[in-house]
């Protein structure tokens, strides 16, 4: 019986012995195994050819002291096998006593540990620098929002130096308009991080689920993606600072970009409502003029359809955008299914202050301020009509001539 024993534990443990000064006497084929060495290499010898040389003295020491005292030793241990490599054991070592209570030799009992301990340090690495990562994150946030803010005031200082050029009513509907713009901005910023928060808690969880699984390479793939998350919300934070700076000079530009602009800082908010976009763009025409002004107006209009669809219910909800030449200029359509304009106020859709929704929703001066930017600053024309399904409006803009092309 007592054999039997003895080959359960030697076939399933990593087993050694050793006398007193801890010359090796007897090693398992496990022991051997794991260190590499023939029982040939390892009997006659102190137990220390398989020390790991990034172990403290301190804790051999500490060992010694242990079971010199006649007590038994409990710990994981870092070794060395034969050919360089690092392996981890879970080690008990017990001192063995003759009758007269004296130590005759030390047995130890092990057991390989060695993909948890990795895992573990791996997990322990990508926790440090998803750390890094957030603290990062909250630094370029708050240094944002401050420019956030800053850019705020100038609007406001721009707005005062405006009025003393003899524009005043102009400049505060532009106020007015650009403030709710912002307003509408800021909610679009939580709509844009709502999802992402909530799949980046998720993604913590899997991984934690991962590492408990021992699946390396899912922690890997699922540190990956949070990485991802958490810089396409930093990036975020950095194209709605672009779109409100001040002061950009006319340039040509694609209206494409600007259409594109648009539909990243609403893409989230039209998902959410089931809205879906129907494209047919010409990327190769351009126009003269300060792009994220015309991204305004885009927004100004899918916002608008966006809120038509939400007066009654529609089995569809689409929009279509269309941007195409004609002639010396650049159509863009913009139609929505939402049943169109009611023909008695079609034709007051453009004035200040009118609008068809509730208070609480508009102030009427988003169409009114859309006209202004395309008459005045590009020179081009916006109409209104009703289309088969639903309102359509319809852009004019002058292409760029030649002579306005910049010099590559």
């Amino acid at each position: 019986m007592f054999k039997q024993y003895k080959e359960a534990i030697e076939s399933s443990n990593i087993v050694s012995k050793t006398d007193i000064n801890g010359i090796i006497t007897f090693v398992n084929d496990e022991f051997c195994k794991i260190s590499g060495y023939s029982r040939d290499e390892l009997i006659g010898q102190n137990h220390n050819i398989v020390r790991h040389p990034d172990v403290p003295k301190e804790k051999f020491k500490r060992l010694w002291d242990t079971i010199l005292a006649k007590k038994t030793y409990r710990a994981t241990v870092k070794n060395r096998a034969k050919d360089g490599s690092t392996f981890y054991v879970n080690t008990t070592i017990i001192p063995i006593l003759d009758e007269n209570d004296l130590i005759e030799e030390f047995i130890a009992i092990r057991y390989d540990v060695t993909k948890e301990v990795e895992l573990k340090m791996a997990l322990e690495k990508k926790e440090r620098e998803l750390e890094m990562l957030n603290q990062t994150l909250e630094e370029r946030v708050r240094l944002q929002t401050r420019k956030l803010y800053e850019l705020n005031k100038h609007l406001e200082e721009r707005v005062r130096e405006e009025v003393q050029k003899n524009e005043e009513k102009q400049k505060m509907l532009f106020l007015q308009s650009r403030m709710a713009s912002l307003g509408q901005m800021m909610a679009n910023i939580a709509h844009q991080w709502r999802q992402p928060l909530t799949e980046l808690a998720l993604a913590l969880f899997n991984l934690k689920k991962a590492a408990h699984r021992q699946e390396v390479d899912q922690v890997d793939a699922i540190y990956s993606d949070a990485k991802s998350m958490i810089q396409n919300m930093s990036q975020t934070i950095e194209d709605f600072i672009n779109f409100f700076k001040p002061d950009k000079p006319k340039a040509p530009f694609a209206p494409a970009e600007s259409l594109e602009e648009a539909l990243q800082i609403l893409g989230k908010t039209l998902e959410k409502e089931y809205i879906s976009i129907e494209k047919s763009v010409d990327t190769s025409l351009r126009v003269v003029g300060v792009s994220n002004e015309l991204s305004q107006v885009l927004i100004n209009l899918l916002q608008n359809a966006k809120d038509a669809f939400k007066q009654q219910a529609y089995e569809e909800k689409s929009i279509r955008i269309a941007m195409k030449r004609s002639d010396d200029s650049v159509l863009i359509e913009v139609e929505d299914s939402a049943g169109g304009i009611e023909n008695g106020v079609i034709d007051r859709i453009f004035e200040p202050y009118f609008t068809t929704k509730h208070a609480a929703k508009g102030t009427g001066l988003g169409l009114f301020m859309s006209k202004m930017i395309i008459e005045k600053s590009f020179g081009g024309t916006i109409e209104v009509g009703n289309g088969e399904k639903g309102a359509r409006f319809t852009i004019k803009l002058p292409l760029e001539h030649p002579s306005e092309r910049e010099v590559e």
